[in-house]
């Protein structure tokens, strides 16, 4: 049954992250256990594209330098691969230098409920994104200029914001012409007892904001 199903599954997975914790420990490495990191690696959903950030990490099989760049006083003790939040299963990486070549998943700390936790890809170059187009209509992030003192502290030079809803733009979607017709689906909506004239209001304002908001989420 159900129960059992899940017991199962619980059991199946704890064999084999003792089978992980041991493997480093073998002198002979079987070759069928070459791959299992990656498997039992865990998927950090992180808030960008990789389609449109880091559009080589797919395409070429680029490998960025990755890493978490707070926390570093504590230990990582997770191994994750990252993926964003796009509808594509390549949207991710999966590959990760290491001082001997490519590893299949990356040290990450354990997530804290309530905080977020940051990921910094370098080296990316300053075309990334030109190249990552409007994919997904995702467009631009948010980007900070910064400026590294002698002393080790820094400044902030300059910030520029990411795309909103004009990138539907691209697609030939008008968003004044899209709160013209829901405002008008809107008015039908309390005409027809649906909804009070509060809720209209509270649903209006909803709709401008994530059309006036960031394409990522917030």
């Amino acid at each position: 049954d159900l129960r059992m199903r899940s017991l199962s599954d619980r059991i199946f997975w704890n064999i084999m992250q003792k089978i992980v914790e041991l493997k480093d420990k073998l002198k002979k490495v079987p070759p069928a256990l070459n791959e299992i990191e990656e498997v039992m690696a865990d998927t950090y959903y992180s808030n960008f594209s990789v389609f449109q950030s880091l559009p080589d990490s797919w395409a070429i099989g680029q490998t960025f330098p990755v890493m978490p760049v707070h926390r570093l006083n504590e230990f990582p003790e997770r191994q994750g691969i990252i993926s964003d939040i796009t509808c594509d299963c390549d949207g991710k990486i999966s590959k990760f230098n290491d001082m001997f070549g490519t590893k299949p998943a990356l040290e990450l700390h354990e997530l804290k409920k309530g905080e977020q936790y940051y990921i910094g890809v370098f080296l990316v170059g300053a075309y990334q994104e030109t190249l990552g187009d409007l994919h997904n209509l995702f467009g631009d992030t948010n980007v900070v200029s910064i400026r590294i003192h002698e002393d080790g502290g820094y400044s902030i030079v300059r910030e520029q914001e990411g795309d909103s809803a004009d990138v539907l733009s691209y697609v030939e979607y008008d968003p004044k012409d899209m709160v013209v017709e829901f405002r008008k689906r809107a008015e039908e909506a309390i005409n027809d007892g649906k909804i009070s004239p509060n809720e209209r209001k509270l649903v209006m304002k909803a709709y401008e904001g994530v059309l006036n908001g960031y394409t990522y989420l917030k």
